[in-house]
């Protein structure tokens, strides 16, 4: 899909300015890897790193996803088993919050990134490359 709108551009974690480039160098269950973010935007050259503790403010976009997942998990066992006990609710919860943690941890960087980089329409006629490169004056390759 060439052009994404916000949400879709949020949720599948690409650069915000020009919607193509992805955020994330790996997959999220590699664990090893699933904080790592690229650098820049290898389509658009748009920053991801902005300035020291950016990301800080993401952590509260992640705590809300945590209580909105807290709050459907509870909902549900109460709706699905109403005499589940004590125990099933805090292992559900624990369990899906371990399972899920790494898309919340990606999604609450995704979503806080696009709240303060805007999209450039110029930017999203910008063919897409593995590489960035630049000639001498310092445009991308595909910009006109």
């Amino acid at each position: 899909m060439s052009n994404k709108n916000y949400l879709q551009s949020v949720l599948a974690q690409c650069c915000p300015k020009c919607r193509k480039g992805r955020l994330f160098s790996s997959r999220p269950y590699n664990l090893k890897k699933f904080s790592k973010m690229n650098n820049t935007c290898n389509c658009c050259g748009q920053t991801f790193q902005m300035e020291p503790g950016f990301y800080d403010g993401a952590m509260y976009v992640s705590y809300a996803m945590q209580v909105a997942l807290f709050a459907t998990v509870s909902v549900a066992l109460n709706v699905l088993h109403p005499n589940a006990g004590t125990a099933w609710y805090i292992g559900g919860v624990i369990t899906l919050a371990i399972l899920l943690s790494p898309m919340i941890f990606r999604l609450s960087r995704s979503l806080w990134i696009h709240f303060f980089v805007s999209y450039d329409q110029r930017n999203a006629n910008v063919k897409y490359s593995n590489e960035r490169t630049s000639n001498y004056s310092g445009k991308v390759r595909g910009e006109v």
